[in-house]
């Protein structure tokens, strides 16, 4: 996907803002629906979809479970929440009232996060783009074909 990235005859202007949308939707807790929703923007705001799409798996099972701790702390912090408490019986208010106390610390701290990675993102992206096009990156190997006679 870096290869790709790189390959790309779009500016580098163009290039990282597509990037930095990626990095932007990636940090929200939207897990699942990223890569959808960054394309969609890209295409909306007609920035760079591939980019978009790559920038996206900042957050990817292995990185997610301490994106989303880390923007629910702070979040948290932020907004001066005390911790999740699991409830004690099953009913559609308390289910409600978890979801609410999880997302909302998450959702605040994604923005924050999001904000200032994609603007950090931008700024690496725009500078190392023209960089890295004067490196002689070959192909893959491509599997030697027979002639059949």
């Amino acid at each position: 996907m870096m290869l790709r990235l790189l390959r790309l005859q779009d500016q580098p202007d163009e290039i990282a803002k597509g990037f930095a949308l990626g990095i932007f939707v990636g940090m929200t807790p939207t897990l699942g629906a990223q890569m959808l929703i960054a394309v969609f923007f890209a295409m909306l705001l007609r920035q760079n979809k591939i980019a978009a799409a790559v920038a996206v798996w900042i957050s990817n099972p292995l990185t997610a479970p301490f994106i989303y701790g880390l923007e629910y702390e702070t979040g948290r912090l932020l907004l001066g929440m005390e911790h999740v408490h699991f409830f004690s019986h099953i009913s559609a208010e308390a289910i409600t009232e978890l979801g609410c106390d999880l997302l909302i610390p998450m959702w605040f701290a994604s923005f924050l996060y999001g904000a200032i990675l994609s603007t950090l993102s931008y700024a690496i992206v725009l500078r190392m783009i023209p960089n890295m096009r004067k490196w002689r990156i070959t192909r893959w190997p491509r599997p030697f074909k027979k002639v059949h006679k």
